[in-house]
């Protein structure tokens, strides 16, 4: 089992996926992965901002920012 992970706030963030196609840039060119992932999560996801990713257990960490006021 996979331990949550909390923002600043102590607010728990929310884990999602991608695809294996998206995944294979992680290593071999990571601004592409970074570019992919971002644009991803843009359309499905819009006022969610990705925290991080962990390639071990395929996991990409979000944050709900809809409704912050930064």
């Amino acid at each position: 089992m996979i331990e949550p992970i909390f923002d600043e706030f102590g607010i728990q963030l929310c884990r999602s996926g991608i695809s294996e196609r998206i995944w294979a840039f992680f290593h071999s060119d990571p601004r592409q992965f970074k570019q992919e992932v971002t644009q991803y999560f843009e359309l499905g996801y819009p006022g969610w901002l990705v925290v991080s990713a962990n390639y071990q257990h395929r996991i990409i960490w979000l944050r709900d920012d809809r409704g912050r006021s930064m």
